[in-house]
């Protein structure tokens, strides 16, 4: 059935029975009016973003403060939620829930597809510019993870009432933060949505700007998990450890703190790491990567270890806190594992590139150990790690 057509007039004209009974210019459907509304930085960020780090203690178990991580709700396995609905979408998915992204096949076809969504609401609360921009950068970083090229982002912008002065700047620097992130990236944002008046009678919700991104997978051989592989692998972070603390889980769930100022991002030099990574997949050079994000350094590295069903020993070298250096999250940082035979190979790469980089150590035994400037800090059997990991929402669900 023909129900029109194109017309020249640039009119939406419509018509019933020959009779016209709406007719309005297309430009008015496509451009949608523009409001200036009155927006002012929250009064609370003043106080939120002074972080004294000499005040934080620091613990003396590392190996609990990490146990402690691995169960909290924005860590712990997301296993029995996705347990319950079929996630194999006709067979066609590569990659299971419980990865950096899911990856499914393109049928007829050497290809694939990444999706994942990314954002963290404690960042856009103390400074939602920059935590929006992280909400991309981390959304690419783990599609790259994954051996895709990042193509395009659908945002679900959710915020309290934009009448608000506060909220309304919230939103406005949320907005930039994205569109920065994406330009620099080279990312479009193809789709989206808003919502507004999220809140209750006494506050509104933390901004938060989900970003859900789509990355394309040339060849299924390019297909890359976090998980360890084999024995004598050895573990590169490609990116640089920095001593910050603010907005991260750590904060929040071993000191009850959320604030101070959020980790900083330099889009350069995230575009630089993540085009790293995806070359060197390509190559063939990488046997696992996975970005470090909330939790950071330490918490990465167990959940490679789950993912691999094997352990590693490492050796972190930096004059910096303890706690900031295992549970800080510095961006712009991905883990991969390789071929010992291959070292050289990406020191070189990585040297061309002008990228920090540390070898961290190898794959091995059945526990994660981790020392800290030659001292023992993590000594953790893989199967502990795990427990925590897996069974916390269960518990916490009372299943």
């Amino acid at each position: 059935v023909v129900i029109g057509h194109v017309t020249g007039d640039k009119m939406l004209t419509v018509r019933e029975n020959g009779t016209i009974v709406a007719q309005v210019p297309a430009k008015s459907l496509a451009e949608a009016p523009v409001t200036h509304t009155e927006s002012k930085v929250p009064s609370y960020l003043k106080e939120l973003v002074k972080l004294e780090s000499r005040a934080i203690p620091i613990p003396e178990n590392m190996n609990e403060v990490l146990l402690k991580l691995l169960a909290s709700p924005n860590i712990t396995s997301k296993e029995w939620v996705y347990q319950q609905y079929d996630y194999m979408v006709r067979t066609n998915t590569v990659v299971t829930p419980g990865s950096d992204a899911a990856v499914i096949s393109i049928r007829g076809t050497n290809k694939a597809i990444a999706l994942t969504t990314d954002c963290n609401g404690r960042y856009c609360f103390l400074n939602p510019k920059i935590g929006s921009a992280i909400s991309v950068a981390e959304a690419a970083r783990n599609l790259v993870c994954t051996g895709a090229k990042p193509l395009a982002i659908t945002d679900g912008l959710n915020f309290g009432n934009p009448e608000s002065p506060e909220v309304f700047w919230q939103f406005e620097q949320a907005v930039k933060g994205i569109s920065e992130a994406c330009q620099i990236l080279g990312i479009p944002v193809i789709s989206g949505n808003v919502s507004f008046y999220n809140e209750s009678e006494s506050n509104a919700i933390y901004p938060t700007p989900i970003i859900g991104m789509a990355g394309l997978i040339e060849n299924h051989s390019h297909i890359t998990t976090p998980g360890f592989k084999n024995k004598g692998d050895v573990i590169v972070l490609i990116g640089e450890n920095k001593e910050e603390l603010g907005g991260s889980e750590y904060l929040k769930v071993i000191h009850g703190l959320e604030k101070g100022e959020v980790p900083q991002l330099d889009l350069e030099v995230e575009r630089r790491v993540q085009a790293f990574c995806l070359e060197c997949i390509a190559d063939g050079l990488v046997k696992s990567a996975h970005d470090c994000s909330d939790g950071g350094l330490a918490v990465a590295l167990a959940e490679s270890c789950i993912s691999g069903n094997i352990g590693a020993e490492l050796h972190v070298n930096k004059i910096m806190r303890t706690d900031a250096l295992l549970f800080g999250e510095s961006q712009s940082r991905i883990i991969i594992s390789i071929d010992a035979e291959l070292l050289p190979t990406i020191i070189e790469k990585a040297h061309t590139k002008n990228l920090a980089y540390e070898v961290l150590g190898t794959v091995t035994g059945q526990a994660l150990r981790i020392y800290v400037n030659d001292r023992l800090e993590i000594d953790t059997p893989l199967e502990r790690i795990r427990q925590a990991w897996r069974e916390a929402l269960k518990c916490a669900m009372g299943k």
